[in-house]
């Protein structure tokens, strides 16, 4: 069973979140999830979701809603909880994935930053060259933003923009929201049919 963090942050794109969420829980995989008081206001404004500021109370909510029985399974923390597992080297977990990520928290995961928890386990998943994929939600990208994400690459970490593709004839917003976690889901070894895969024949 693979350990992933996943984090929300205060860009557009909680769905492509969520729906990551979703695959990693019915994957199997033990998931941390953290989030920041601007992801609050998405999940609000974009899908009319009411998130508690405590940490404890999101994670008895999104356990209901993905029906986790296990605790362990899904475990939420707070942004200044520094015992948290993936506050360490010691206990980093398998991957982690920022989606949507903005370009505040991108930048400060660039430069070392660790003022909150979020921020510290992307350092750390850096320094024990762990998995970590990146999912900027901006447009049109500042000299800036390409810079950091050019500095974040080069330490190998994945930069996957949520472009979604459109050979596979998408006809809702879920499908194209599906392309996108796909990739994620790809980067982080986690098995899933969200699509047929390029040069595979449906008919075979």
């Amino acid at each position: 069973m693979k350990t992933i963090t996943i984090a929300f942050t205060g860009a557009s794109g909680l769905p492509y979140g969520l729906r990551t969420l979703e695959c990693l829980l019915a994957a199997g995989c033990k998931v941390h999830v953290l989030y920041t008081q601007a992801a609050q206001i998405v999940a609000k404004q974009e899908l009319g979701l009411t998130w508690p500021g405590r940490a404890e109370e999101l994670g008895k909510l999104l356990r209901a809603q993905y029906q986790v029985a296990d605790e362990k399974q899904l475990t939420v923390w707070g942004q200044q909880e520094w015992f948290a597992p993936m506050a360490s080297g010691s206990n980093p977990g398998d991957g982690m994935v920022v989606v949507p990520c903005t370009m505040g928290a991108l930048a400060a995961i660039a430069n070392g930053n660790s003022d909150n928890l979020l921020e510290r386990a992307g350092d750390v998943m850096i320094k024990e060259r762990k998995t970590l994929v990146l999912v900027p939600r901006e447009a049109p990208f500042s000299a800036l933003h390409l810079e950091n994400m050019l500095k974040l690459a080069r330490l190998g970490v994945v930069i996957l923009p949520p472009n979604p593709g459109f050979y596979h004839h998408p006809q809702t917003i879920g499908d194209l929201v599906d392309f996108v976690v796909a990739r994620i889901l790809d980067q982080l070894g986690v098995p899933h049919q969200l699509m047929q895969r390029w040069g595979d024949d449906a008919s075979a």
